[in-house]
């Protein structure tokens, strides 16, 4: 067991490899866990960390690792309210809205861009939008 080091001597945390924390660490669960059970992590330090092998990463010698904490320090999500979703539509309208023509979009203005892409090649968003810019 390569990742094992409940002391957290090796690592600077206590280390389970991936598989095996469950059995170990029981009092113990990442984010998608914790968040599974409609609650978050009541500390924003981690108390352990799960590390394993992975292909799907080129960094750090293909060694992936994922946060644990405690689930009794855990706290309830705290709910969407209707406020917190109008400033998300007022905040996801101003990232659809152009600032050269103030045209409101479907999609996201490219921030690389600055503006639509009908404005950034000098054409009218109109024929844009129809499909007569190419």
């Amino acid at each position: 067991m390569t990742f094992l080091d409940p002391t957290g001597a090796r690592y600077g945390l206590p280390t389970y490899p991936w598989g095996a924390a469950w059995i170990l660490a029981d009092q113990l669960a990442t984010r998608k866990q914790l968040a599974a059970m409609g609650l978050r992590p009541g500390t924003s330090y981690a108390d352990a960390q799960l590390m394993w092998r992975s292909r799907r990463t080129k960094k750090r010698g293909g060694v992936r690792t994922a946060a644990l904490y405690r689930i009794d320090q855990a706290r309830p999500k705290e709910e969407f309210t209707p406020a917190r979703e109008r400033a998300l539509e007022a905040a996801m309208r101003a990232r659809r809205t152009c600032p050269t023509c103030q045209q409101v979009f479907t999609y996201v203005i490219p921030t690389s861009l600055g503006e639509c892409p009908a404005c950034h090649a000098g054409e009218t968003p109109d024929a844009w939008e129809l499909g007569a810019a190419a």
